[in-house]
């Protein structure tokens, strides 16, 4: 990043939102990473309730952490970070996996991204220039059918409607801070961005493999995964598109 970006940068308030959920493996190495990558950021760790040393770990780091008292999942856990990101006035707030799979060195070109495009949301898709960690092949097809269903439904394209590296501005932040789905709801989001007429964008990253942990979606949920995103995002489609009003109370 050049020093004028990174100059530009540091005149704003920027949080890095990471949902961990017995992330120890790879936490401190992906804390290392944003603070070397991302030094104009504040982190925040949500810890969703895990049974092993992810709090301890990224508290030792010197990042702060919430520690949810349980597991409430990724949709939870990271609008527990959208709420936090709106009551201390953050201008952006980006979500990034905890297990390593995001690249933080990608974050100031989401950056650039929002500012050129004045989206609302900006979204780090693997499959615009397809480098990198591509998923498994069945995964692939699901994400193909998402992608699909949900540029037909909103009339703007989607490559990787699953990615759970995303930038949100302060009307985004708003927004999730109030309502954000609660089970796989990075798909679901999409569709809350379309009905409250706040735009996305996508931009091309890297993804790599995840460096410790495991999904929470496992071959035996991808058939419930699959069922309950499609019917939630057509049910989502009928509901009258009204626009969001920018406000947050606590």
């Amino acid at each position: 990043m050049s020093n004028q970006a990174e100059t530009h940068n540091q005149s704003l308030k920027v949080l890095v939102i990471v949902p961990a959920y017995n992330e120890a493996e790879g936490i401190a190495q992906v804390i290392d990473q944003l603070r070397r990558e991302t030094p104009y950021a504040d982190v925040l760790v949500i810890n969703d309730g895990s049974s092993d040393a992810t709090s301890t770990i990224a508290r030792a780091a010197g990042v702060n952490v919430i520690d949810l008292t349980c597991n409430l999942g990724i949709g939870g856990a990271v609008q527990t970070g959208y709420r936090y990101a709106a009551e201390h006035h953050y201008d952006y707030a980006v979500q990034i996996d905890g297990d390593g799979q995001h690249s933080p060195s990608d974050l100031g070109r989401l950056l650039f991204a929002m500012f050129d495009t004045n989206a609302d949301m900006v979204i780090g898709s693997r499959f615009i220039t397809k480098e990198g960690f591509q998923s498994t092949f069945a995964r692939k097809m699901g994400i193909g059918i998402l992608s699909t269903l949900l540029t037909r439904l909103t009339g703007r394209t989607v490559t990787d409607p699953t990615s759970g590296y995303r930038l949100c501005g302060r009307r985004a932040i708003s927004l999730f801070a109030r309502e954000y789905p609660t089970d796989y709801p990075e798909v679901e989001a999409l569709m809350l961005l379309y009905n409250r007429e706040l735009s996305f964008a996508e931009i091309p990253v890297v993804m790599h493999e995840r460096q410790g942990g495991v999904s929470s979606i496992s071959s035996l949920k991808s058939v419930y995964y699959m069922s309950k995103v499609i019917l939630s995002v057509l049910l989502m489609k009928t509901m009258k598109r009204k626009a969001w009003e920018n406000r947050y109370e606590s």
